[in-house]
């Protein structure tokens, strides 16, 4: 059995960046730990080396990859967010998708009261649920 399976996000410059709007937007998150690439590292100097945070007690590590890929994110992984109001979707959708992607706008689509998807301004997937 694995002991911890946690979701691993791979930027190339954004990651510490991203992990500050995640952490501002979510009540309940906060960056736990980062580490910058160094002067002798592999990594772009001051970048992230590896890091963590959590959501809501769900906890994710990122990095910044110091070779740059041919492919980045994609909607077939996203983050699912259930919200607890129709408030917080509204805030959450807003400051997910500024600078970003709606893939769908908020509204019923018959699963959900409320439901809208974004690929924020990094290319994290996030879909935002009011159940």
């Amino acid at each position: 059995m694995p002991e911890r399976v946690t979701p691993f996000l791979m930027f190339t410059g954004d990651a510490e960046r991203a992990m500050e709007l995640y952490t501002s937007l979510f009540d309940d998150a906060r960056i736990l730990s980062v580490t910058r690439w160094g002067a002798e590292g592999q990594g772009v100097e001051g970048t992230v080396e590896k890091a963590s945070f959590s959501i809501s007690g769900q906890v994710f590590r990122c990095f910044d990859s110091p070779p740059v890929h041919a492919f980045t994110f994609t909607p077939s992984f996203s983050i699912f967010v259930d919200v607890a109001s129709a408030e917080e979707l509204d805030r959450l959708f807003a400051g997910l998708s500024d600078g970003g992607a709606v893939l769908m706008p908020l509204d019923d689509y018959g699963f959900s009261r409320r439901f809208g998807w974004v690929n924020d301004r990094f290319g994290v997937s996030w879909q935002l649920n009011l159940p």
